[in-house]
């Protein structure tokens, strides 16, 4: 049990007194039975499950020392306090379910807003019922079945991203093993796979000191190690700019290494490297002793599309912001490889080092994938000049699409044929290509509770050397006991944790496998339902329609330079006017449908509009108000009533600051805004995670969606209209209308006194002598209609 590994066997010595759980089973392939539906369909499942549940801690309860008192008999339940307590407790909680119901309807197929759909009903039942034992995954006294649970699915997690797990002779012989743990979330994995990072970046420093410094590592003072060029040299000769750039593996097999050839015990490392860290000496100290000659501060280096989490990383690492450098995207929102290429060049040439490069597999904003093939390619290509660093994959959102890519295991059932057709698509050529070398990145973050179906909190962070957790660790003796526990919560950041949230996961896979049957089907199903959202919205505006619809995601002519009328017309004829029966009977149409839209499923997508004369909207700043206007409609806003929605998306804003001139003047000439000034695009956002999208008993939902977009966008024109003529009226510009403004236009138009009169009365609300937007927008329409003579102009 070194290394706080534990396989099947030593965890079956450790509870001699019952089984031991596992991930190997064949999991199940029914969609219909992993959610509880829209509708509720599987309530009579669902509820007699949580009942058992209830019922099942209530019999270990009474199980567990039956002999002992009790405080709560009958006599008890009768006192007028206990009584009072019991109907404040039920009018209470009928009150807070009352108030529940203004949430989100995250299982609507009319809600395509944010990362959150409906979770999958083993993970609600998994949850709930390990959340009845409160169990804390921060030490394993506190989780003696739930830190179990997390060890499985930390490497279930690692198996589906791509990890190769060895077995325990493989080990033996030196293959690296790869580990994961459950966080929070995305953004504390991120933070803690930079702060590993960063702490592999130096480690190199502090141990050089030792060397030098330390009598007992005597015997070790002339270690060799292999240098990133081919080169071994011994590690107490090298500069510090070769110090910054071992790899990290060789890093992080020097503790061993020394244990191994030297005899020094691994406590006594640990004990000596920490009187040299940075983690002990602070960054100030750290920097004068180790640094002085490191005339360029390291750096992280991100793409255009980054989480927010990266910069709270560099903020709490002491990193400094002013340390991110952001790579341009291209046209499709991916990290430009060229822009990396000469980052990374510029990097070498002053010495700079650098932390990390991170990989966006699938953003929060586009669900683009990053280029990691051509990222890995570039850190091989650098390796060889002496620059070195980590390449870490943010899978947040896109970590579970690789299920799409996992075989089924051994001994899966499958039922032949099946009950119903799968409507399941692949990934793109491109995105494939990208989530096979998924396995190749040093440490990968993945948020179950986005594309798992798992309810919050449930994140991870999977290594693809286990070693590196061992750069975070943190022990407190009251909670942690050695070796002989398999715990879990001395790596990372958090403290305490819910142990359900493992149960939950736990839960999820094994019903649900992260392959192509479990995981892969649902997401399969949903990317197709994109796919096809986004075939129906770049044929949605007709000749006579005014406006247009402009996706982000570019076609295929586009890219390579086709007929792109030729491919628009293949989409109405082939994709969009077919039934799903009728694609998949189509081999050239699925197969172009794969390459078409997001790599993932959420769809960015923006809306220009026609003038009066029939042109385009070129005004940038117009075409943003319009969307703008068209998301204030789909939107929940406080103290609205939710079953007012009749769809809800979300909105976002492309800047060049962030994704770089190239995509921005790409974008804006696309929407027809290319001679335009700004730097900042609003555009709207669909998240696709509802598998069943375009295959109700009502036929596809997505003749509901586009009725609902024409409805919204018909009312958003109507508002800019009014707007366009408020402007008009606002003279001075100042926001308002004064009554000499009204007066001038209003004449203009043939209205006398009297209706002007009225018309100030009636939009005046507040009685402050001007008239504001939503003042004027209220009451202009009604005027014009109420008016005896109109609008003569």
């Amino acid at each position: 049990m070194s290394n706080n590994y534990f396989s099947q066997q030593d965890l079956k010595q450790l509870f001699p007194f019952g089984d031991i759980l596992d991930l190997e089973a064949s999991g199940t392939q029914s969609l219909e039975a992993w959610f509880l539906g829209h509708n509720a369909e599987n309530l009579a499942e669902f509820e007699g499950l949580i009942l058992e549940a209830v019922r099942d801690q209530a019999f270990w309860r009474r199980n567990f020392y039956p002999g002992d008192p009790t405080q709560i008999d009958e006599q008890v339940k009768r006192q007028p306090e206990y009584i009072q307590t019991i109907d404040t407790l039920k009018e209470s909680y009928r009150s807070l379910l009352a108030f529940l119901k203004k949430s989100v309807p995250f299982f609507s197929m009319r809600y395509q807003g944010h990362m959150n759909w409906e979770v999958t009903m083993p993970a609600m039942l998994g949850y709930f019922a390990a959340m009845l034992y409160n169990p804390n995954n921060v030490a394993f006294e506190a989780s003696t079945a739930t830190t179990i649970l997390e060890m499985l699915v930390g490497d279930d997690i690692c198996k589906m991203l791509g990890y190769t797990m060895p077995d325990w002779a493989e080990i033996e012989r030196g293959a690296l093993r790869p580990w994961g743990h459950l966080t929070c979330g995305g953004t504390v994995a991120n933070i803690e796979a930079i702060w590993s990072a960063r702490n592999l970046k130096f480690y190199p420093l502090a141990l050089q000191a030792v060397l030098k410094n330390e009598p007992e590592f005597i015997t070790a003072k002339y270690i060799e190690v292999p240098l990133v060029t081919g080169k071994s040299q011994m590690l107490i000769e090298l500069d510090t700019w070769s110090l910054l750039n071992l790899k990290g593996d060789e890093i992080l097999a020097l503790p061993t290494r020394l244990q191994t050839e030297y005899q020094i015990e691994a406590e006594a490392v640990s004990q000596a490297i920490a009187k040299y860290s940075l983690q002990n000496l602070g960054i100030q100290e750290f920097s004068r002793r180790f640094l002085a000659n490191v005339t360029h501060s390291p750096v992280l280096i991100v793409p255009g599309t980054k989480h927010y989490s990266f910069a709270k990383t560099t903020a709490l690492l002491g990193i400094g912001s002013s340390n991110i450098i952001d790579v341009p995207v291209d046209k499709d929102a991916r990290m430009d490889a060229q822009q990396l290429d000469l980052i990374l060049q510029d990097c070498l040439a002053k010495k700079q080092p650098v932390y990390t490069v991170v990989a966006v597999m699938g953003s929060t904003e586009e669900s683009a994938v990053d280029p990691l093939e051509e990222i890995l390619a570039l850190r091989s290509k650098y390796r060889e000049l002496g620059l070195e660093f980590t390449v870490h994959g943010d899978a947040a959102w896109g970590g579970y699409f690789a299920s799409l890519l996992r075989e089924d295991e051994p001994g899966t059932v499958t039922i032949n044929p099946p009950s119903k057709t799968s409507y399941a698509i692949a990934m793109s050529k491109y995105v494939t290509r990208q989530f096979e070398v998924l396995g190749q990145a040093d440490s990968i973050t993945v948020d179950p509770h986005k594309s798992g179906y798992i309810p919050y909190p449930a994140g991870a962070l999977c290594y693809r050397n286990s070693a590196m957790r061992n750069l975070v660790t943190f022990a407190a003796p009251v909670v942690f006991h050695g070796g002989t526990e398999p715990s879990i919560g001395i790596y990372g950041i958090e403290g305490s944790k819910p142990g359900a949230a493992a149960a939950a996961v736990y839960l999820s896979h094994k019903v649900i496998r992260p392959t192509k049957s479990g995981y892969g089907k649902i997401h399969g199903h949903a990317l197709f339902s994109c796919k096809k959202l986004y075939a129906r919205l770049i044929s949605m505006a007709r000749p006579k329609d005014w406006f247009i619809v402009v996706p982000v995601p570019r076609l295929p002519a586009e890219i390579n330079g086709g007929d792109i009328q030729k491919q628009l017309g293949f989409i109405r004829d082939r994709i969009d006017g077919k039934t799903n029966e009728e694609l998949f009977a189509d081999s050239e149409a699925m197969n172009f449908l794969a390459e078409l839209g997001p790599d993932q499923n959420i769809l960015t997508y923006a809306f220009n509009f026609r003038k009066p004369n029939g042109f385009l909207n070129t005004n940038l700043a117009l075409a943003n108000r319009l969307n703008k206007a068209i998301y204030d409609m789909l939107s929940i806003n406080l103290g609205d009533d939710i079953y007012g929605y009749s769809l809800i998306v979300s909105t976002t804003d492309f800047t060049k600051a962030d994704y770089g001139e190239e995509f921005i003047e790409n974008y804006k000439q696309r929407l027809g805004v290319g001679g335009s000034p700004g730097d900042t695009i609003t555009v709207l956002r669909s998240t696709v995670m509802n598998p069943w999208l375009t295959e109700t008993a009502k036929g596809s939902f997505l003749n509901v969606i586009e009725q609902e977009l024409r409805q919204v966008v018909a009312k958003a024109l109507f508002r800019d209209s009014l707007l366009q003529i408020f402007e008009e009226f606002d003279v001075n510009q100042d926001g308002v209308l004064e009554i000499d403004e009204i007066k001038t236009k209003f004449q203009e138009w043939g209205y006398d006194d009297r209706e002007i009169e009225n018309f100030w009365k009636m939009s005046d609300i507040n009685r402050d002598n001007s008239i504001s937007v939503p003042e004027f927008l209220n009451s202009f329409s009604q005027f014009v209609v109420l008016s005896s003579r109109g609008k003569k102009s």
